[in-house]
């Protein structure tokens, strides 16, 4: 939701900017074509991205400065913005615009390192769910044995349990992505690569 959320101001942003003012003129249409391009790689990041974790990423990546296209289309747009602008200007809007990154990066890393309550809350409830149904969250045998008969309610509870290694091996040496690969349970295997499980 994060990429949506940033996406919307920008469509508003590039739609209050773009053909209203840009009757006949070239360079506000390339303006406007550099402002829709930065709200499509925000949209196209939210409608791809598999999970919330893999679409915060790439919101940070793309804020962080590692997406070709977004940083492009975001140099077009400042420079269309600055190129009538004044020296002093110009310098007084890159100070407060480095500022602002500093800012945002230093937020970034401070909200990396606080725990994620829903995460500890969905956590504790997998747990309880887990015992409810007679299994232990920190149990890599039960939670093997659950990929193995293709219960994917239970596989998703330890994973949201957060108790047992997801690359545990039965004793066979296979891994739980394996076992669900060989099964060809589809649901399980998103739900394993969504965690990280290899």
């Amino acid at each position: 939701m994060r990429a949506i959320r940033l996406a919307v101001p920008l469509l508003v942003l590039a739609l209050a900017a773009g053909p209203a003012r840009a009757a006949g003129e070239t360079e506000d249409w390339a303006l406007f074509g550099r402002m829709l391009t930065l709200v499509q790689a925000f949209v196209r990041l939210a409608a791809e991205s598999p999970d919330p974790q893999a679409m915060q990423k790439g919101v940070d990546a793309m804020l962080s400065g590692e997406n070709a296209e977004a940083n492009r289309a975001a140099s077009g747009v400042l420079e269309e913005m600055l190129v009538d602008m004044p020296a002093e200007q110009r310098a007084m809007f890159s100070a407060i615009g480095r500022d602002v990154l500093t800012i945002a990066r230093r937020e970034q890393a401070r909200a990396a390192l606080l725990p994620d309550p829903t995460q500890a809350e969905r956590a504790i409830q997998a747990r309880k769910d887990l015992h409810a149904m007679g299994l232990r969250y920190h149990d890599a045998g039960q939670f093997l044995e659950a990929v193995k008969r293709d219960d994917a309610l239970a596989v998703e509870l330890f994973v949201l349990a957060r108790g047992v290694n997801l690359a545990a091996r039965d004793a066979e040496g296979r891994s739980a992505l394996e076992l669900a690969r060989r099964s060809g349970n589809q649901q399980i295997m998103a739900l394993l690569s969504a965690a990280g499980a290899r």
